[in-house]
């Protein structure tokens, strides 16, 4: 079978070593989207331990469609009763990308109706109650191919499942997992969020140092399907958890907001990792190490302010959490993602690495800082 994996933009490099740890084979990577090969048991190892797709699709079939003939020839060549019941709802959604065929309600008629016409062919039906299971159908469109495909995840790879509340503006949580990979955490070295908001980054900190696959605790559309081996969603999820290892490292979140914290146990408590992720009120601008002479990396998504006066208010607390890192922490890694292009200059500190990322459509930066300055 052949599986697409879609992602935040940046992050295909992530999807791409989840693919190969996994042991499937990678076919192609374009912007947001790594495709690959796999068996049809693939579908629920990958939605159990998937880290940071956003979510995973089973491709039908790929062709050129530079017209609604080709796509509606094209679409009606799939077996579709392989796929879909003569009572299952088969709606369709897609985009379409630097394409002759670039308005979206048109593309989803003709797919629907190319679908329509051949299922009426095999069930010598005319009318569909779409009163079953849902089997949600995905066009993409880019550079005129059309990619069909079924959405396998239902609710988004990025909801784990813990975090029922969050705060105004959450970190989605695969973007989260990436930043704290990149952070490269170790036993020896504390991890610390002292901007945590509703806890993201220090669960994801926790479930990645324990290999807890983030599906592990969630249900997925492509349960529901007839067409996947039933017993494959359980034994993925036996595996996952036979590979949950233990860790000795601290892992803190911090925050000026009383109801952040209260938040942030409540979602650790649902992930699973309230004994490795410990978390208290604290002010960033007063900022010290939970714990005396430890080493330690700080990992944060401070506000942005993307509104003006925001932006002054989001500035200002920049050079405050410079001075008070360079005072209290010369010697910890820190590792900051915002989208404010004067982050450096109010930090106070050119960064020594600096990588383009995408919070949702935000374009953003990931400042590192690895040296004492």
């Amino acid at each position: 079978m052949i599986f697409v994996a879609s992602c935040l933009f940046g992050m295909e490099k992530f999807v791409a070593e989840d693919i190969d740890a996994l042991g499937y084979k990678r076919l192609e990577t374009i912007d947001g989207r790594v495709v690959f090969e796999g068996p049809p048991e693939a579908v629920a190892r990958c939605s159990v331990n998937f880290r940071y797709a956003e979510r995973l699709f089973l491709r039908l079939a790929e062709f050129d469609a530079r017209s609604f003939d080709e796509l509606f020839e094209g679409v009606k060549a799939i077996p579709w009763a392989e796929y879909i019941a003569k009572n299952d709802a088969f709606p369709v959604k897609g985009h379409a990308v630097k394409s002759k065929l670039f308005s979206v309600p048109g593309c989803q008629k003709i797919v629907k109706k190319a679908i329509v016409e051949k299922l009426k062919a095999t069930y010598s039906i005319n009318t569909f109650p779409e009163s079953e299971t849902k089997v949600q159908i995905e066009f993409f469109i880019l550079k005129d191919k059309a990619s069909i495909m079924i959405d396998t995840s239902g609710v988004g790879l990025h909801k784990r499942g813990y975090r029922t509340e969050a705060n105004d503006a959450p970190l989605r949580e695969t973007l989260a997992a990436a930043l704290v990979k990149m952070s490269r955490p170790r036993e020896n070295v504390i991890t610390v969020d002292p901007l945590c908001g509703s806890g993201t980054i220090p669960i994801e900190a926790a479930l990645l140092v324990t290999n807890t696959a983030p599906g592990l605790n969630r249900r997925f559309s492509g349960e529901e399907l007839g067409f996947f081996p039933q017993r494959c969603w359980a034994d993925a999820r036996e595996e996952a958890a036979s590979l949950v290892k233990p860790w000795d490292g601290g892992i803190y979140g911090f925050d000026i907001d009383p109801r952040c914290i209260e938040i942030s146990k409540q979602n650790a408590k649902r992930a699973g990792v309230s004994s490795l992720a410990s978390f208290g009120v604290g002010d960033v601008r007063s900022f010290k190490s939970p714990l005396e002479g430890a080493r330690g990396t700080i990992v944060s998504n401070p506000p942005y302010g993307e509104r003006m006066s925001d932006r002054q208010s989001a500035e200002k607390l920049y050079g405050d959490m410079g001075r008070a890192f360079k005072t209290e922490v010369p010697d910890w890694q820190i590792y900051i993602l915002t989208c404010n292009e004067m982050f450096e200059r109010c930090f106070g500190r050119r960064a020594d690495k600096a990588r383009k990322l995408y919070n949702g459509m935000i374009p953003c930066t990931y400042y590192q800082f690895f040296k004492k300055k």
